[in-house]
């Protein structure tokens, strides 16, 4: 078995001038059969959110930290007691991270979205570094730089010249494992909608 594996490819997704963009992990089985960015599952979690928000997925440009979707393969045994391999996704590791960087870094440059949010840590510390956990700053709006690769050869990273509004919440998938995470997400929600407020206009 090989120690990594990614499969597919899932372009973003949404308009030049988006109100949101919006940063996750990556794609998974459903987003890789359908070229749909977000929409398994969590997917249809996320739509919720932003209907609580009053946001349409027209206004919102999706993207992940790595666009192949990676995971591990497990081996089980079937009803016949026959061994069967089975796909589950896995968290990208940062080498994947890396040979994705290019993507993300052109998205953020060329559509200078007016709101970033981020889904999980791993949406979160591809944009502003390790130091942040989404534990610790959910639901908070970060003015910053972004980080963006330098250099492939080196792995060295950089901070972009302007800042952004970023706005980490968690990812939808995690309610799935834990569902008192939902109350700490509507709690982010009411406050990213007090800040979409002011870029919607009046």
């Amino acid at each position: 078995m090989e120690p990594y594996n990614c499969e597919g490819f899932v372009h973003g997704r949404g308009p030049g001038d988006p109100l949101i963009m919006v940063v996750g992990e990556a794609p998974g089985e459903t987003e890789i059969h359908n070229g749909m960015p977000f929409s398994g599952r969590a997917g249809k979690v996320l739509d919720e959110f932003f209907e609580y928000l009053g946001v349409s997925r027209e206004e919102i440009y999706f993207t992940s930290t790595v666009r192949s979707r990676p995971f591990k393969i497990v081996h089980k045994e079937g009803q016949g007691g026959e061994i069967i391999q089975k796909k589950y996704n896995r968290a990208p590791n940062m080498k994947e991270q890396l040979a994705h960087a290019p993507i993300v870094d052109y998205e953020i440059r060329h559509i200078k979205p007016k709101q970033i949010v981020t889904l999980g840590n791993i949406g979160l510390q591809r944009l502003l570094g390790r130091k942040y956990t989404i534990s610790e700053v959910h639901g908070k709006l970060i003015h910053a730089p972004v980080r963006r690769l330098k250099d492939m050869d080196t792995n060295e990273w950089t901070l972009t010249d302007r800042e952004y509004a970023i706005f980490p919440t968690f990812h939808p998938a995690s309610i799935f494992y834990n569902r008192s995470l939902l109350e700490k997400i509507h709690r982010d929600l009411d406050e990213l909608k007090k800040h979409l407020k002011g870029d919607k206009g009046p």
